[in-house]
Parts: C-alpha cells; sequence; structure tokens
C-alpha cells in the first residue's frame, strides 16, 4: 500500500494541520442542525481527507465500510452515460462532471432519489444522508441550479457537502447556502511535520534539505509530497546521495510542447503541436492544467516583452476552455497566438 493512502488521517484527532479548523468542524458534527457545506482549496490540501474525518464524527466508524456502484443513465438523445458512485450506509459520493454536459440528468435523479428515502439506520446519531459532490466547480450552471433546488426543498432528509478547487466557478445562491470552509495548502513547516510522521512510522530519518527539496516541488501539494517521499525512499533507503525528483511523463511532455512552439512558427509545426495537445487530452490530463503548465514553461524562455501577452492571451482562452466544449480548439488558437508573438519578435516587426 502507498504510504499516501496507508497513513491518510481517518479521525479528526490524526490530522496535523489545520487544528482551529479541525475543532470548529467537530463543533458542528456534535449539532442536529448541520448545514450545507463547500469545502474549497488548492489540490492535496486535504479537503476531502476532511470531509472523510467529518463523516465520522457525524456517523462513526460505519461510514468506511464503502461500495462502489456504476449507474446508468439515459441522456434525452438515449444514449447511456455511465457515473461511478461510492456510498456507505449513511453517505454517497459522486462527481456529476464525469457526465460531462450531461451533469444536471446525474444531480436530479440522484439527489431526488435519495432525498426521498429515509435514513436506513434507525440508530444513526442523525436523520438526514450526505451527498458528497467532488469537482462541484466544473459543474455547468443548469447543474447547478438543479442543484440549489434540491437544496431547498430536501434540507429535511439531505445535507450536501460539496468540494472545489475555488469558489468562482460556484454560483452565488449555492454560495450563500452553504457553510464555506476554505483548506489552505500546507506551510513548509506543517509539510515537513507530516512528512517527519511518515518517516518515523517507516522507521527513517528525513534529512531538512531533503524535506526542503520536496517542499518545493510538491508546490502545497501535500499528496504530491508524500508520493515524492516514497520514490526517493525506492531510490535510497536512507534519503543520501544524490537524489532526483522525477517529474510526471505528462509534464515533460508539456515541456517539449512548448520548446516546439518556441523552436519554429510555422502551419505545419502547429499542426505538429495539435497532435501533442491531442495526446495529453486523451490521456485525461485537464486542459486548464496543459494550458497553465505550457505558460509557466513559456514565460521563463520568452523575451521579457512577451511574457505580460502570453499571460494576458492564457487568461483569455482559460475562460473560453471554461465557457467550450471543444477544448483541443482553445488550446490550438492560444499556441498560434503564441507562435504569432514569437514569429513577430524574431522578424522584428
Amino acid at each position: 500500500m502507498l504510504f499516501v493512502d496507508k497513513y491518510r488521517p481517518k479521525q479528526m484527532s490524526e490530522l496535523h494541520y489545520h487544528e482551529q479548523l479541525s475543532q470548529r468542524l467537530t463543533s458542528l458534527a456534535a449539532h442536529e442542525d448541520f448545514p450545507h457545506m463547500l469545502f474549497y482549496g488548492p489540490s492535496g490540501a486535504g479537503k476531502k481527507t476532511r470531509i472523510m474525518c467529518l463523516l465520522r464524527e457525524l456517523y462513526g466508524s460505519g461510514t468506511q465500510k464503502l461500495k462502489i456502484d456504476q449507474r446508468v443513465f439515459l441522456n434525452p438523445s438515449k444514449r447511456k452515460i455511465d457515473v461511478n458512485i461510492v456510498s456507505s450506509n449513511y453517505h454517497i459520493e459522486l462527481t456529476p462532471s464525469d457526465a460531462g454536459g450531461y451533469d444536471r440528468l446525474v444531480i436530479q435523479d440522484i439527489l431526488k432519489e435519495i432525498a426521498q428515502t429515509q435514513q436506513v439506520d434507525q440508530a444513526a446519531k442523525h436523520r438526514f444522508k450526505v451527498v458528497i459532490i467532488n469537482e462541484a466547480d466544473a459543474l455547468s450552471r443548469d447543474a447547478q441550479s438543479a442543484l440549489r433546488r434540491t437544496m431547498e426543498k430536501y434540507m429535511s432528509n439531505l445535507r450536501l457537502i460539496l468540494c472545489a478547487n475555488s469558489t468562482s466557478k460556484i454560483i452565488a445562491p449555492i454560495r450563500s447556502r452553504c457553510l464555506l470552509m476554505r483548506v489552505a495548502a500546507p506551510t513548509q513547516v506543517e509539510m515537513a511535520a507530516v512528512l517527519r510522521f511518515v518517516a518515523k512510522k517507516e522507521k527513517f530519518h528525513l534529512p531538512d534539505d531533503v524535506a526542503g527539496a520536496i517542499y518545493a516541488d510538491a508546490k502545497g501539494n501535500l499528496r504530491k509530497a508524500i508520493l515524492i517521499l516514497e520514490a526517493l525512499r525506492m531510490q535510497s533507503l536512507d534519503l543520501s546521495g544524490l537524489l532526483d525528483i522525477a517529474k510526471p511523463d505528462w509534464e515533460t511532455y508539456t515541456h517539449q510542447t512548448a520548446e516546439m512552439i518556441l523552436k519554429q512558427q510555422t502551419p505545419e509545426q502547429l499542426l505538429a503541436v495539435r497532435g501533442k495537445l491531442y495526446e495529453l487530452l486523451v490521456h485525461a490530463i485537464p486542459s486548464t492544467l496543459i494550458l497553465k503548465t505550457l505558460v509557466n514553461h513559456l514565460v521563463t524562455r520568452v523575451d521579457a516583452s512577451l511574457q505580460p501577452q502570453i499571460i494576458d492571451k492564457a487568461a483569455f482562452y482559460q475562460l473560453r476552455l471554461r465557457q467550450g466544449n471543444k477544448a483541443i480548439l482553445h488550446l490550438e488558437a492560444f499556441v498560434a497566438q503564441v507562435m504569432a508573438m514569437q514569429k513577430q519578435l524574431v522578424m522584428g516587426f
């Protein structure tokens, strides 16, 4: 079992940082008047871990007896849409954005079904069931509107816990009906404390310089940091000598794509870059992450006069990615804009 799963906290008392937040959640779980909640913060900050610890506070250890089902929904044209659902006797967890543009169907069907059934366990501390919705900020506006109506109609039998990276893409009516919980990324000291805890459990010493290098590479993502720690442990049992923090394949591939953009600015090169972008998309790398990684690499390699222009175009196409359906079109348009800027600079226009 990976360190990240093996040492994942299961109770509030096992959490190593954001103690005030943990105390607040414990206090909320003790009351029957439990609100809808929206957890938000960067990836790897510990949102899902805190939600699962909160469920345990609400209902006890029964929330860890999970089963995974695949539900099939039919869209208006009778095409099947598969959505995976993780559930226990007390809660259900789903990612409606997996259904793409038909996330509203998933929201309406599943929430209505759950809201109209009573709590199965008559000995449960609370009479309501909890529904966890992952990637809430990726829901369409139609799905969010359906969610708002459900929150009002079925409050007695149902509580929603939304999980998102940012609140900016969530409509105001939903934000106003939820208690907002910000889970910030751990600081360097907090991350080092968690890494040392894992190292102590595995009976090895973590040098300060290695902990610092892991923090710099993980950029606040604790899940990534623990995976890096385990990878380094595989390289050297005592973490001594020259250690290499390997980059993920998709990141190296995206950096190569950025270099192709700068190397040559022709229609043929644009077509070759399009192929690279397709390759990343079919391997389930989010389009916004591709754009961010491209931009971060490009701004370190171009002339200073182009940096603000590239960032401006990236912001424009990030919005287009959010509003549109075909990610490849907007990524390719961004690449074409960068190529045009670079060519003008080289030719002195």
